[in-house]
């Protein structure tokens, strides 16, 4: 970093944005204290500020709510998906590797059951062999 970057750090989004709303809060509260009107209706302009500011706070709040929910739901649901297409690949892998198995388990059967009838074989005919050629 060079010396500008570290005298003057970049300041997030969320930083900026509360130094505005309080900027404008107090902006807001020079103009009504300042204005040309009797304390009544400045009262008055007010309470009716506030009124606006609350009813907007809560319908925000409410629209959080509803999209924080439905973004849960779609978390959830992509989260079940993914769940399933994970079984359902290790249910085929499984399936797979089982199948291997048995197959290799027939072919050692199968190679095994020829050892043994060659081992037979060329024992009857070294057997034969020796009884012909008897010294």
């Amino acid at each position: 970093m060079n010396n500008t970057e570290q005298e003057h750090p970049v300041q997030s989004g969320s930083t900026f944005f509360k130094g505005a709303f309080i900027g404008a809060l107090v902006g807001a509260a020079a103009a009504l204290l300042f204005a040309p009107k009797p304390g009544r209706e400045i009262r008055g302009d007010l309470s009716e500020k506030i009124t606006l500011v609350t009813d907007k706070t809560k319908e925000v709040a409410g629209v959080v709510g509803v999209k924080a929910t439905d973004l849960a739901k779609t978390v959830g649901t992509k989260a079940t998906d993914i769940m399933t297409t994970v079984n359902e690949g290790k249910n085929n892998i499984m399936s797979s590797v089982k199948e291997a198995s048995m197959d290799v388990s027939n072919e050692v059967a199968s190679a095994s059951e020829d050892v043994k009838e060659e081992t037979k074989n060329a024992s009857s005919d070294l057997s034969q062999e020796m009884n012909t050629q008897k010294y």
